[in-house]
């Protein structure tokens, strides 16, 4: 077990010194040609105002997704709440509250496993399952696979259930690593107008998420940026 998490945090490490070395834009728009059909930026136009888009994985938690949503209430900020349906349960005054304050919710499945893993039966299966549960309480535009991996298979059922797959151009590893500092530092260093934001809720990470957040969004908002969901941010981008 622990040689597993070893190896898995080399693994982060050299992806994260790869992302360092060539830019969060340039490896995620690689990604996209080698498997396209997922959103990872947005080209805003230079007489746009500049934007960044901020979405949230593994919500809702009952703890401590409410430290997020307080941070965003403080600094008028907006994002898009990826959500895992089996965590509603316990949490629906979480659900109801991101939705009254103005966020968007996205679709992340049942559960947090790869979903990469599940054959294309499984897949849809999931995906409508997590789709009744979410539009209890808002539509859904995005889904967002489990950890991230994808292929266009996985993108053309997310097409025929209606959805725009979605994932992002700055994550800084806070799933894996546990550092607030690096996560503030990344961000802070990587945010350019069109970017999308990736951070996680759910147990400890929701409060570092928090902390995050309340050093980001202020420094941000100095620079001139505005923080928005998904489709806001897609929105300011068509002619």
């Amino acid at each position: 077990m622990l040689r597993r998490l070893s190896v898995c945090a080399t693994a982060a490490v050299a992806l994260a010194a790869l992302v360092a070395a060539c830019g969060p834009r340039a490896v995620s728009r690689v990604a996209g040609l080698v498997h396209p059909g997922c959103l990872f930026d947005v080209n805003l136009a230079a007489k746009r105002p500049p934007l960044v888009a901020l979405t949230i994985d593994d919500t809702p938690d009952a703890a401590g997704t409410p430290a997020i949503l307080d941070t965003l209430r403080a600094y008028g900020a907006h994002a898009t709440f990826f959500v895992i349906s089996d965590q509603i349960r316990g949490a629906e005054s979480v659900m109801t509250r991101i939705v009254a304050e103005g966020h968007e919710v996205g679709n992340h499945f049942t559960s947090g496993r790869p979903t990469i893993r599940l054959d294309s039966a499984a897949f849809e299966r999931d995906l409508a399952e997590a789709d009744a549960a979410i539009r209890e309480y808002a539509p859904v535009r995005w889904a967002r696979p489990g950890s991230g991996w994808y292929n266009r298979r996985m993108v053309r059922s997310m097409e025929r259930s209606g959805y725009d797959c979605a994932l992002g151009t700055v994550y800084p590893f806070d799933g894996t690593m546990g550092w607030s500092w690096l996560s503030r530092q990344f961000i802070l260093a990587n945010a350019r107008p069109g970017t999308i934001v990736i951070l996680h809720d759910r147990d400890e990470r929701a409060l570092r998420t928090a902390k995050v957040l309340g050093r980001v969004l202020p420094e941000l908002r100095a620079r001139g940026f505005e923080v928005v969901t998904l489709s806001e941010l897609v929105a300011a981008a068509a002619p």
